[in-house]
C-alpha cells in the first residue's frame, strides 16, 4: 500500500516546490488539490502527475485572500469528506528584501515578507486546523530555511519571517495537538534547484562582492557532506512527515540542512 493512499493533500503555491511536493504526494497515492496564482503552471503539473497515474485537481487560489482559502478548503472536504495534509509552499520576489544591508533597507521592504507569509501561512493553516479538529486527524506542513536558526549578513527581514513560520507551526501543535492534528516545519538549505535561488544568490553575490559560482560554492562549503538541500529531498522529508510513518512528529522542526544547521 502506498503511504499516503486515501488521503487528501492541499497544497498552496505553484512553484518548484508547490509543484514538486504534489508529484511526490500523487505518486504515493495521494488526491492532490494543488492551487495557485498561475493557471498555465497549475495545468502543467497536472498534466504530467495524471500522466504519471496520479489524482489531482487544480485551482486558482489567491493563499493571501482569506475568503478564497476557506472557500476552496470547504469544496475539498465536501468532494473528499476529509482533509488529511496541508502544505504551504508559497513564494516572494527576494530582490528589494535580500541582498542589501540592514542600516539602507527600508521599514517596507523589512516588514513585508514578515507580514506575506504570516498572514498566508496563519490563513492557510488555519483554514486546515478548523476542519482537522473536527475530524479528529491531518498534518500542517511548513518549510522554512537556514536563516531561521543562524545569521548570516544582508537577509533583510527574511530570517524573522521564518522563525516566525516556525513559531507558529509550534504553536498548531500545541493548541491542536490534543485532537489529533499533528504540524511540523521541514528545514531546509537554500536549494539551488529551485528558480527562485539564482535571484536570491546573484543578491547574495553582488552584496559579498563575488560571483554566484564562488556564492554557491561557500554555501556548499558549509554543510558537512558539502551538499546543499534538493528540492526533492525536501519532498521526500513531505511524504515521511505527512504518512502516518511519521506519526510521532509534532511541534518539531525536522532537519533537512545536512549540518549547516545543528539542533
Amino acid at each position: 500500500m502506498k503511504r499516503l493512499e486515501n488521503k487528501a493533500a492541499v497544497i498552496y503555491g505553484n512553484g518548484a516546490v508547490g509543484t514538486t511536493v504534489a508529484k511526490a504526494f500523487a505518486k504515493e497515492g495521494a488526491m492532490v488539490y494543488l492551487t495557485g496564482t498561475t493557471l498555465s503552471k497549475l495545468e502543467a503539473a497536472a498534466r504530467i502527475i495524471h500522466a504519471e497515474g496520479g489524482l489531482i485537481e487544480i485551482a486558482v487560489v489567491d493563499a493571501m485572500n482569506e475568503a478564497a482559502v476557506e472557500k476552496h478548503m470547504s469544496e475539498v472536504v465536501n468532494r473528499s469528506g476529509r482533509i488529511d495534509i496541508s502544505f504551504n509552499a508559497v513564494g516572494l520576489s527576494q530582490t528589494a528584501h535580500q541582498g542589501t544591508a540592514l542600516t539602507e533597507l527600508s521599514l517596507e521592504n523589512f516588514l513585508k515578507p514578515i507580514t506575506t507569509y504570516s498572514q498566508s501561512h496563519f490563513i492557510t493553516a488555519r483554514a486546515a486546523a478548523k476542519r482537522m479538529i473536527q475530524q479528529k486527524h491531518g498534518v500542517i506542513l511548513m518549510n522554512t530555511p537556514s536563516p531561521s536558526r543562524i545569521s548570516v549578513p544582508f537577509m533583510g527581514g527574511m530570517p524573522s519571517t521564518w522563525s516566525a513560520i516556525e513559531a507558529l507551526s509550534r504553536t498548531i501543535s500545541a493548541e491542536c495537538g490534543p485532537y489529533g492534528v499533528r504540524s511540523v516545519c521541514i528545514l531546509t538549505s537554500a536549494m539551488p534547484d529551485t528558480p527562485l535561488i539564482d535571484e536570491v544568490y546573484d543578491l547574495h553575490a553582488k552584496a559579498h562582492g563575488i560571483d554566484y559560482n564562488q556564492f554557491l560554492l561557500g554555501m556548499e562549503s558549509r554543510t558537512h557532506t558539502k551538499r546543499l538541500t534538493s528540492i526533492n529531498d525536501l519532498a521526500t522529508a513531505a511524504v515521511f512527515a505527512a504518512s502516518d510513518e511519521g506519526r510521532s512528529l509534532t511541534g518539531t522542526i525536522l532537519n533537512l540542512t545536512a549540518g549547516l544547521v545543528i539542533n
